[in-house]
């Protein structure tokens, strides 16, 4: 019983590690065909606006403080 488990445990350590150095190396080879570390880059001629001065921001922004 004893042996059974070591032997057990010694062959799900062994595909453990083959199996994370595969998911390593996967990961290692897609990230080199990308040049810009994961930001898409896109082609739209538009300039992307994430904040408008108005009354309602001006309002929020007072009662925050």
């Amino acid at each position: 019983m004893q042996k059974s488990r070591r032997s057990f445990l010694k062959k799900a350590a062994v595909v453990g590690s083959v199996a994370a150095v595969a998911g390593t190396a996967a990961v290692a080879s897609s990230s080199e065909s990308y040049s810009s570390n994961g930001v898409v880059v896109g082609k739209s001629p538009k300039k992307e606006i994430t904040y408008k001065k108005t009354k309602a921001w001006d309002d929020f922004y007072r009662s925050a403080v």
